[in-house]
């Protein structure tokens, strides 16, 4: 786990240490907005730690497109074929077609420059390997409609679904966006058994814990479904739909750079 402070994202590598095979999930690529440049120190971190430990990449997770960084998935699978690793696939849910449709119409793109943007779209439910261990595509719209969680043992990534219990949950407010859908998602979640861990994308720690992530503490990458269920401002045991949809049931019209940024990083790269 390695958190990018900038932008308050996690990155994950899930590896089966006895077979020293891994996947890596939500990569990242370093933007700065006042100078335009891209960086990948982040995702260096991510190639240091797969040499520390002689990991073997089998796959390049994302859970969606990613409205506030870009991805290095693309940066990552060079390097690792660079490093004498094998071609590991670009993954991600079978709705980012819909995504691209959206997004291509809105920039004027030619869809067909999207559609080598990703080498695997994952069914829903669908199953994978991570050496022994047997991981399951899990569809969580709302945020976005392409959002998918991965769950590997009682470990479930969930991408830019359930935040922390003192954050609550996503905005739905990017186009094909949804309350409705997102609601549903985080019962999903939470219907999980009460042990399981949920792995966030973000910390965004609001003002009682943001003195002290800036002091050096550490941000939260996991709760378990036992305190979502007690704790989250947002989707705690109890809350229900209508009361879920008051904070969430704003559209804002979205033309964010970073949606189109992700697509061309993989495509034309």
């Amino acid at each position: 786990m390695l958190a990018m402070a900038k932008t308050g994202t996690w990155q994950y590598i899930v590896a089966d240490s006895e077979r020293r095979e891994a996947v890596i999930i939500d990569s990242v690529l370093d933007f700065d907005p006042a100078t335009s440049k891209i960086t990948t120190d982040s995702a260096d971190k991510l190639l240091e730690v797969v040499v520390e430990h002689q990991y073997t990449i089998t796959r390049i997770l994302e859970t969606h497109v990613h409205a506030d960084h870009l991805t290095a998935s693309n940066y990552l699978q060079r390097q690792l074929q660079k490093k004498g690793q094998p071609y590991a696939p670009i993954c991600i849910g079978k709705r980012i077609v819909d995504v691209q449709a959206t997004f291509a119409k809105t920039y004027g793109i030619n869809r067909a420059e999207l559609s080598t943007a990703f080498d695997k779209l994952f069914d829903d439910g669908e199953t994978f390997w991570v050496g022994r261990f047997e991981g399951k595509v899990l569809h969580l719209p709302g945020h976005t409609p392409d959002h998918v969680g991965y769950v590997i043992g009682s470990n479930v990534f969930t991408g830019d679904s359930i935040f922390n219990p003192d954050v609550g949950s996503a905005r739905c407010d990017f186009p094909g966006g949804s309350a409705t859908a997102l609601y549903k998602s985080m019962r999903t979640l939470l219907a999980l058994p009460s042990h399981y861990r949920l792995y966030t994308g973000h910390d965004y720690p609001p003002d009682s814990r943001h003195a002290d992530v800036q002091a050096g503490g550490k941000q939260r990458a996991f709760t378990t479904v036992a305190e979502q269920l007690a704790e989250n401002k947002h989707v705690k045991a109890g809350v229900e739909e209508a009361e879920f949809h008051f904070p969430h049931n704003h559209k804002v019209k979205c033309k964010e750079v970073f949606l189109y940024a992700q697509w061309l990083d993989n495509a034309h790269t």
